[in-house]
């Protein structure tokens, strides 16, 4: 899988009375690639998850809320593509099978991750390796 095969979307946020409408993923917007579930994830600041890649699953990941950097590498972590997103730059990333990735919370508090991913969860489709077996700096 190639890293330009990475999508990002920018996204409406609209202003109302009471709080902000924020889209996320329509079924006829590029990217979407069936449904299958969604979740959320928090993540701490300066925290660090990574390294995981999916076989199967296209991922729709969207920051709703704080800010998350997400790094994506080749097989080998050899080529890195990183992507900022949320509040100061509220955008969709798609993410197709086969790109490895991490991501690391930058906001001064929690921020929060939604994925609308593709398919449901099933620890059998992902592949996963250790922080340090691909070296990128996350400082």
């Amino acid at each position: 899988m190639n890293l330009d095969s990475i999508q990002v979307t920018p996204l409406a946020r609209i202003s109302t009375i009471g709080g902000d409408v924020m889209h996320a993923l329509k079924n006829t917007d590029v990217g979407f690639a069936g449904f299958g579930e969604a979740y959320f994830s928090w993540i701490g600041s300066h925290a660090v998850k990574a390294w995981k890649c999916h076989t199967r699953m296209t991922m729709n990941l969207v920051v709703p809320v704080g800010r998350v950097r997400f790094v994506f590498c080749t097989t080998g972590g050899t080529l890195f593509r990183e992507e900022v997103i949320g509040d100061e730059r509220y955008a969709r990333l798609t993410v197709p099978p086969g790109i490895w990735f991490g991501f690391q919370g930058l906001a001064e508090h929690q921020s929060l991750l939604m994925n609308l991913a593709s398919i449901q969860h099933d620890p059998a489709e992902s592949k996963r390796c250790g922080l340090s077996e691909i070296q990128y700096n996350w400082i």
